[in-house]
């Protein structure tokens, strides 16, 4: 991989190649974001971005190129180009890129942002599972709902691996929240369990009665 300031020029560069204005305006509209789109769509960008760094890389270089991107972002496709950095192998299920990860989350503060680091916290989860077990144990009641939203949908896609204690600690210390975008995310996270066990999900949805309709709908949707 080039220097972080070749890649990060190659990929503002391309961006600004790929992009379609036309799309830009309902982009934004549609996320609700203050920060404007080029017209870029994320498969776009995660192709892109993965001709860009290929090659050898160092996790750090990959690192840097990726915060760099994020921080001075003007466009969110150079947020969403920043997320495919750390979604790349140097640095994928690496304990030590975690404050990586909780930056993007704090600062992106929007669910299309967060859920894709989601996957990154799954993967160290995978990697480590004391270590970030301890970890999101702790994020499970922070002030911040899009770290606690993390917290809950960090197990999306483990199958058999779910961390039932873990799952069952995020979703009662965030039950009583009215906020949409918690309640959802509990009802996700227990909608994906239900693919490997459903059975566990039935008598956990029938033994907390606390659970909002959102999230008791989600967690049933697939179970008739």
């Amino acid at each position: 991989m080039e220097p972080a300031e070749t890649v990060v020029d190659a990929i503002r560069s391309a961006l600004r190649e790929t992009a379609d204005p036309a799309l830009a305006p309902g982009q934004q509209a549609y996320m609700k974001s203050e920060m404007p789109f080029l017209g870029v769509r994320v498969p776009a960008v995660r192709v892109l971005v993965r001709r860009l760094a290929r090659g050898p890389a160092e996790p750090a270089e990959v690192r840097d190129t990726a915060l760099v991107l994020w921080r001075e972002a003007e466009f969110r496709e150079e947020r969403y180009a920043a997320l495919a950095l750390m979604a790349l192998e140097p640095v994928r299920g690496r304990i030590d890129m975690i404050p990586v990860h909780e930056e993007m989350i704090r600062t992106g503060a929007w669910w299309d942002l967060v859920d894709e680091v989601a996957h990154r916290l799954a993967e160290t989860l995978d990697a480590h599972p004391v270590g970030m077990s301890a970890l999101l144990h702790a994020w499970t009641t922070d002030e911040d709902l899009w770290i606690r939203r993390a917290s809950i949908i960090a197990q999306l896609s483990r199958g058999a691996s779910v961390d039932r204690e873990l799952l069952t600690a995020a979703i009662e210390a965030n039950i009583d929240d009215a906020e949409f975008f918690i309640r959802k995310a509990i009802g996700w996270a227990l909608r994906d369990h239900a693919r490997t066990d459903p059975a566990w999900v039935r008598s956990f949805v029938a033994a907390h009665p606390a659970l909002s309709p959102l999230s008791r709908r989600e967690a049933l949707k697939h179970l008739g």
